[in-house]
């Protein structure tokens, strides 16, 4: 039988990143871009999270979420924008990338966390009235800049083996 921290590290699916975001500053309106650089212990450039050190250097959500959401909400669709993520990634569960490390292109990044929605989800610039709830538990992960490098819309997210060793 595997142990929590094999079956942590084996994610066999590989997802695609969707669509990349920057806030500039504090409560001002995401900036979709099609490339990013991302620095190593920092972030990604650009970005008011762009800091030396700390657990949330870039946030990640997962694109399949945005429809349940929309639904909880009786909209017709949540955007990107809305939720304020950096990365927006499909076709493999976010939640699976918490704790390991993984790669988009050629970046390496690790995940530090969850990213819980913040009480600025109630705004009507975001997702209104009830948004905090609807988010809860979909609100993606937070990771850390292990090898930095540049990020463009389509490249592969994957967990390499290499990249999680395990002591067995």
């Amino acid at each position: 039988m595997r142990s929590m921290k094999e079956l942590l590290a084996h994610v066999p699916q590989k997802g695609r990143l969707a669509w990349i975001g920057l806030r500039p500053g504090r409560d001002e309106a995401m900036q979709s871009v099609q490339e990013a650089e991302l620095e190593s212990g920092r972030g990604l450039v650009g970005d008011r999270y762009r800091r030396k050190g700390g657990k949330r250097q870039v946030s990640l959500i997962q694109r399949e979420h945005f429809p349940v959401v929309a639904s909880f909400l009786g909209v017709h669709e949540v955007t990107p924008e809305q939720v304020r993520r950096n990365l927006v990634v499909e076709g493999v569960n976010v939640k699976a990338l918490q704790f390991v490390r993984f790669r988009i292109g050629d970046v390496l990044l690790e995940g530090a966390g969850a990213c819980a929605p913040c009480s600025k989800m109630e705004r009507a610039d975001r997702l209104g009235v009830g948004g905090y709830a609807a988010l809860r538990g979909m609100g993606g992960i937070i990771a850390r800049v292990i090898a930095g490098g540049r990020i463009h819309v389509g490249d592969v997210v994957e967990v390499r083996a290499a990249d999680n060793p395990v002591e067995v």
